[in-house]
């Protein structure tokens, strides 16, 4: 069988380029929100909306399997041309939205910070949490539209969402003066409008492979026991990997609140900078989980193989040329982002370590990709839970020393390894595949 002519790095980047217009949108919100901010209030406010967001981040991050989880599955069985299991998993997913509420309480316990910072997060937070079960929902349809290799639709789910909120936020925090609170609520009544236009537009889009006297929802196979048994334990398994990764940047969080308001602040801003990189090297993660899903789906380890290569290679450069322009060009847009002078000098000091993050962190972007669109959700377990403790035991040896650059370095090397951890079981998930020529043709 012939590798499919997409898998070229021309057809890759062609595949990629509305994902990562899509995955720019969210960081480019916060580099908004952040902006609006940093100029209109003072560095205590513009910690409230680091601790916010990040309290957010813990809820909505920790239910991050329900794209990842969605798109692994929905990946295998398109590939398998199997239409009405991909409705089947929309619908499984969307039981699991069930499971938010205990997070919430569990997230204003993990921080502390000034009394000034927590009270104006406590604002934006109470605000912003309506909107959790349009923005968990949200997270499902996501997942659907990668699944399905369908990045277009992505990018427009994303343009409406980022688009809509920037407007409100400028509106309600700039014209009307509310602040912290009007950043929140922004926010909230862009979630909701875009859960409607998202199943809307993925609504029209399963209903093109439905039969005609086939109901959308089949709902036999959404409560089929042993689905279902699958759908939790893979989701279980990228919860635990998920909450690992958002405890390990709430820690960052916190610890860098234990050097001052400054401190906290400027790490804040230095964040968006990775958060905007991140996201943009997800657009290449999310190629490879809907080709590597179809690719074993289909029994192609040919596929498979060439798919990781190529993206990998596109995924390195652009890193590269990330982490320069952020060397290059970061003090510019720090200045951007905030007047405060104490705020931009810290944020200055640090913001080559912020480039090297950016430059080291593709292979554990592109490798998370690869295990998503397999559903190998127990090795991403495993490795979440060993990097984890790599970083544990490098903030130990470096901070006390080195102080706030020990604790960058532990980010560095926490990154790294990872890469490392989910390395070590790349060979055994290509020799689950078929030998080439016993493959069958990819959907």
């Amino acid at each position: 069988m012939a590798v499919p002519e997409e898998i070229t790095h021309r057809g890759l980047l062609f595949r990629a380029w509305p994902i990562i217009l899509a995955n720019m949108a969210p960081p480019l919100l916060g580099l908004a929100d952040t902006a609006i901010i940093g100029n209109l209030g003072d560095a205590a406010a513009l910690g409230a909306i680091a601790f916010g967001a990040l309290i957010l981040s813990f809820i909505y991050l920790s239910f991050g399997f329900l794209r990842m989880g969605t798109t692994g599955f929905t990946a295998r069985a398109a590939g398998a041309g199997d239409h009405s299991e991909v409705r089947a998993i929309m619908g499984r997913a969307l039981l699991l939205l069930l499971l938010q509420w205990p997070l919430e309480a569990i997230a204003f316990f993990l921080l502390e910070g000034s009394p000034a910072v927590e009270n104006a997060a406590q604002v934006y937070f109470r605000i912003r949490i309506w909107g959790a079960p349009a923005a968990l929902s949200v997270f499902v349809l996501s997942g659907i539209m990668i699944g399905l290799g369908k990045g277009r639709l992505l990018l427009a789910l994303q343009l409406f969402l980022n688009g809509l909120n920037i407007l409100l936020d400028l509106l309600f925090a700039g014209v009307l003066g509310m602040g912290v609170a009007g950043i929140a609520a922004g926010t909230l009544i862009a979630e909701w409008s875009t859960f409607l236009f998202g199943g809307w537009l993925l609504y029209r889009e399963l209903t093109v492979n439905k039969a005609h006297d086939e109901k959308f929802w089949p709902v036999a196979r959404i409560l089929d026991s042993a689905s279902l048994r699958n759908t939790v334990s893979a989701n279980t398994d990228i919860l635990l990997r998920t909450l690992v990764l958002v405890l390990s940047f709430a820690f960052f969080t916190s610890q860098s609140a234990r050097f001052g308001d400054v401190i906290l602040a400027a790490n804040h801003v230095l964040v968006q900078f990775i958060s905007f990189a991140a996201f943009f090297l997800d657009g290449y993660a999310f190629v490879v989980e809907s080709l590597a899903g179809r690719a074993h789906g289909a029994g192609r380890r040919d596929v498979f193989d060439l798919t990781v290569r190529k993206s990998t290679t596109i995924s390195f450069f652009t890193a590269a040329a990330l982490a320069l322009l952020l060397a290059l060009a970061g003090r510019q847009v720090i200045a951007l982002l905030t007047d405060i002078p104490e705020v931009r000098i810290a944020a200055n000091d640090m913001l080559n370590f912020a480039a090297l993050y950016v430059l080291l962190s593709f292979a554990a972007f592109q490798l998370d990709g690869i295990y998503i669109g397999v559903s190998r959700t127990r090795q991403m377990r495993n490795a979440a839970f060993q990097s984890a403790a790599v970083y544990l035991l490098a903030w130990w040896l470096l901070t006390e020393r080195f102080g706030i650059d020990g604790l960058w370095w532990a980010m560095i090397i926490y990154v790294v390894a990872r890469a490392v951890a989910l390395l070590r079981y790349l060979p055994g998930l290509r020799a689950s595949f078929a030998p080439p020529d016993q493959s069958e043709g990819i959907a």
